[in-house]
């Protein structure tokens, strides 16, 4: 970063959101809000799945991992986000900024694919019920559940390294957390290879991950149809609602954030939209898969009931 004169950036500016400063308390609030939710939530609904000997299933095993994703990568963010809130020194190490978008965007790569592990179990037990404990044995699931981890994670260091190598002319991010989108906007050089590979990565994770999701969906559905009861129909199609909910909702933020033409010209957009699937989503996840779930809503009534009734 010493070459070409520039001057070696140690700390960076986090500004987004702050051109209102009478909206501070009220962002500190609302985010302070939607974060002990998601805490509260998606631990609530791990804890639920490992008590509860029913939601012993691989269906339940990749819910709690989406969970566990939730918890981590909403801590990635929010904390430091109400911090600069209160703060009038919103600031963060040059370190700790690609030490959160290093895990910031290998958990949501990981959720992505998880998404599709999820659509994968959907599809095995609908489209073959009779081979499910084959298909989804102990061994399959359990690397069906650590394979977006280790795909996740190999994407974001190579996205880290080439960010981090580039030399930087300011240190003010316009965006409320370090994204990768918002550190390309502060490069000194000709950052367009950098941009290519972000934008190949990105584009890699989220398009494949939905092309597993759309062709596992459209076998289900396929499926579903040929059921000859209503009931049976509504039944088989009420196992994936939830998720095919949740991965519409996830998305479409994403997409809408990342895979436009110039990423660069529109971060006031790109800061919106990260707000939902950064903050909002996280909260969401939980109510989308137990609102909905009879089995998850069922174990915790008999949780209650064996508190109240030893």
């Amino acid at each position: 970063m010493a070459e070409n004169n520039f001057t070696e950036v140690t700390l960076f500016i986090l500004s987004g959101f702050t051109n209102r400063p009478e909206i501070q308390v009220s962002l500190f609030l609302m985010f302070l809000f939607i974060y002990l939710f998601t805490v509260l939530g998606n631990l609530g609904l791990i804890m639920l799945i490992r008590i509860d000997s029913h939601l012993h299933t691989p269906m339940y095993f990749f819910l709690s991992n989406l969970a566990f994703i939730d918890v981590f990568y909403s801590s990635t963010i929010t904390p430091k986000a109400l911090v600069n809130f209160q703060s009038d020194q919103k600031t963060i190490s040059f370190v700790g900024c690609f030490v959160q978008m290093y895990f910031f965007v290998g958990l949501v790569c990981s959720e992505c694919f998880l998404l599709g592990s999820m659509a994968y179990d959907r599809y095995v037990a609908i489209c073959n019920p009779l081979l499910y404990s084959m298909l989804m044995s102990q061994k399959v699931h359990n690397w069906l559940g650590v394979m977006p981890y280790m795909i996740g994670f190999t994407n974001s260091l190579i996205s880290t390294c080439v960010i981090s190598s580039l030399s930087f002319c300011d240190s003010s991010i316009n965006h409320f957390f370090c994204d990768t989108t918002a550190l390309l906007a502060l490069s000194c050089v000709d950052a367009f290879s950098t941009e290519v590979v972000i934008f190949v990565f990105a584009g890699f994770t989220l398009l494949s991950s939905l092309l597993i999701i759309t062709v596992t969906y459209i076998a289900i559905i396929s499926a579903i149809l040929r059921i000859p009861s209503a009931a049976g129909r509504q039944k088989a199609f009420s196992t994936c609602a939830s998720h095919l909910m949740g991965v519409t909702v996830f998305y479409g933020s994403l997409i809408f954030t990342y895979l436009q033409p110039d990423n660069t010209s529109s971060l006031s957009q790109a800061q919106v939209a990260s707000v939902f699937y950064t903050i909002v989503i996280p909260m969401l996840n939980p109510l989308i898969y137990s609102l909905r779930n009879k089995d998850v809503k069922n174990a915790l009534l008999r949780v209650i009931h064996r508190k109240h009734f030893p």
